[in-house]
């Protein structure tokens, strides 16, 4: 078992790990009882930034329509309509080794598809985490639960992994956005 975050944590991924170029970013969630007469389907997207923190066009956000950065660095490996199952709901690969030098930060992010329109939010959700597996190995590095901190929510930036140097670290962030994922595209510099 990897290393455990809780909000606001930072760590080091590869610094004393200099043979680690790839992992996979999980990212799982459970939906509490709900009755609504609609599925609960929950996207990640990962927002590959700038210095800025913002994006540098729509090719930089990486999701259900876009799985593949143009670098190959981070693919998204697909949509789970649905979270039903154990395991990672869904999982981002990031190549480490091949991230363009413009993009110093990669922020993963969830959203409510719809949410508005079936009056859902990450209330009604639970078991949320995000965890960092070694590709190669298939050992989790690091884990952060995010609780049950959330309540009208419909997007949350859930982590993120940035440049520190010629290192990367890893960032529990755990902050909530109303809005969906428009919400946070504006929050990363799109116009949607």
């Amino acid at each position: 078992m990897g290393i455990v975050l809780k909000k606001g944590q930072k760590v080091d991924l590869t610094k004393g790990n200099a043979s680690l170029k790839k992992v996979i970013i999980g990212l799982g969630w459970d939906v509490n009882k709900y009755d609504g007469g609609h599925d609960f389907d929950l996207d990640a997207v990962a927002f590959c930034c700038g210095e800025d923190g913002k994006v540098h066009n729509e090719a930089d956000m990486i999701f259900y329509n876009n799985l593949k950065h143009s670098s190959g660095a981070v693919e998204h490996l697909g949509d789970n309509l649905t979270g039903d199952g154990d395991g990672d709901d869904e999982q981002i690969l990031i190549d480490l080794s091949s991230i363009p030098q413009h993009i110093n930060k990669i922020d993963f992010t969830v959203t409510i598809h719809e949410a508005e329109e079936r009056k859902q939010n990450f209330g009604q959700v639970s078991n949320s985490y995000v965890r960092v597996v070694n590709s190669d190995t298939k050992e989790e590095l690091i884990k952060y639960d995010l609780g049950e901190d959330f309540s009208i929510e419909t997007a949350i930036v859930v982590a993120e992994l940035y440049r520190n140097g010629s290192e990367w670290k890893f960032n529990a962030i755990g902050s909530g956005f109303e809005g969906g994922l428009a919400a946070l595209c504006k929050n990363f510099g799109l116009n949607v």
